[in-house]
């Protein structure tokens, strides 16, 4: 799924920039440079974070006729720092700049992610909780957003809505009740994991009794999670949604439950500031 929706997202990204084809030619700019020119170039990080991206950046000069040859300094996950080399490109002048600006984009915002979820998970350090994303993500990358977040050290939660369930407060009111959705749940997808949104204590005892797989405490106060995690005794793995930051999640990562999301991760996204320069020639 993730090496078909990288072909797809370059190719959306690339056609984007060149007025609705994938037509090289229609970059009126590079083509004031001689078509069989040929230059070298580095990128290089202005900032310390996690890299992301290498797979998007091949594919960008793979559609772009594969004229650019790519020399590789780091791989995906690995720690960067300001100054630093990512990659060398030598080749094609047109097709060099044709891509940057689209190969860029999908680093720094790659990399932006899993540095990002990487400060999260340095607050967790000591604790058996795990770092969860969420369906919040930039449209049309949400299998690149969940991939950067796993090289920050995070995990990925449902990729979707046909990959899990998660019961939320409407849901529960559609079905009339939590032990009936999750009784319908079974019955239509005996194999599919079912978590559920509660707000309350009374409601994850509701949540225990019809036996669900994951329950999601939305929105709990710091001394109700205490009261959660020892209500539920290993009865369910529990996760912690809501009012998590850089300043909370380490405390309420010492609670005992087993996950804490953060929709944030994938959705305030910040770009690392990366540089492309080109290599003047003798």
């Amino acid at each position: 799924m993730l090496q078909d929706d990288i072909v797809a997202t370059v190719k959306m990204a690339l056609t984007e920039d060149l007025g609705g084809v994938l037509d090289p030619s229609l970059d009126v700019t590079s083509q004031l440079i001689d078509e069989n020119e040929t230059d070298e170039a580095t990128v290089i990080t202005r900032e310390a974070g996690i890299f992301c991206g290498k797979d998007w950046v091949e594919e960008v000069y793979r559609q772009l006729g594969n004229k650019v040859e790519i020399q590789w300094f780091v791989k995906d996950g690995d720690p960067i720092e300001p100054g630093e080399q990512l990659f060398h490109l030598k080749g094609n002048s047109r097709a060099m700049l044709t891509a940057e600006r689209t190969a860029l984009n999908f680093v720094q915002t790659l990399s932006g992610v899993a540095t990002q979820v990487s400060k999260f998970v340095k607050q967790m350090e000591g604790t058996n909780c795990s770092l969860l994303d969420t369906r919040k993500t930039l449209p049309c990358l949400r299998t690149a957003l969940k991939y950067a977040v796993t090289c920050g050290g995070g995990k990925n939660h449902r990729i979707g809505l046909f990959d899990m369930y998660l019961i939320k407060e409407n849901h529960i009111m559609a079905s009339g009740g939590i032990a009936k959705a999750i009784e319908r749940a079974r019955k239509a997808h005996p194999e599919l994991k079912v978590e559920v949104e509660v707000e309350n204590l009374d409601e994850l005892q509701q949540a225990l009794d019809a036996k669900a797989d994951i329950i999601m405490l939305d929105n709990f106060e710091y001394d109700s999670m205490i009261q959660a995690v020892k209500q539920t005794n290993h009865q369910a793995l529990l996760e912690i949604s809501g009012n998590v930051n850089i300043d909370t999640i380490g405390r309420f990562a010492s609670t005992g439950v087993d996950y804490i999301s953060v929709g944030a991760l994938t959705k305030n996204v910040r770009a690392l500031d990366l540089s492309m320069r080109f290599v003047k020639k003798n």
